[in-house]
């Protein structure tokens, strides 16, 4: 049966829609690369895991050494400042979870 001319236009439309985002997407792909920014996939997850373990860790040694009593030399001397520094570490490494694609 003849396919009216109504539909190889629509056809012929979507053929050159997919066409002009393929190329669009390509060229996004070498701006990114050009600007540094198409590898984040090798540097993100790390940073973000490092980051979060670092402000836990941070936050544990601080409450378990200071509720027991046990001097570590540049931790103790900033008191509750521990605090503001693993909660920092923490948001930090949720800001770099933004950038993960």
């Amino acid at each position: 049966m003849p396919e009216s001319k109504g539909r190889k236009e629509a056809e012929a439309k979507k053929k050159s829609a997919r066409k002009a985002a393929v190329t669009e997407e390509r060229a996004e792909k070498k701006r990114l690369q050009k600007a540094g920014l198409a590898d984040r996939r090798d540097w993100v997850v790390p940073t973000f895991v490092a980051l979060m373990l670092f402000g836990v860790l941070w936050l544990v040694v601080w409450y378990l050494t200071s509720s027991t009593g046990v001097y570590v030399p540049g931790m103790s001397d900033l008191g509750n400042w521990n605090l503001l520094i693993s909660m920092g570490c923490m948001a930090a490494s949720f800001g770099v979870a933004t950038l993960w694609k």
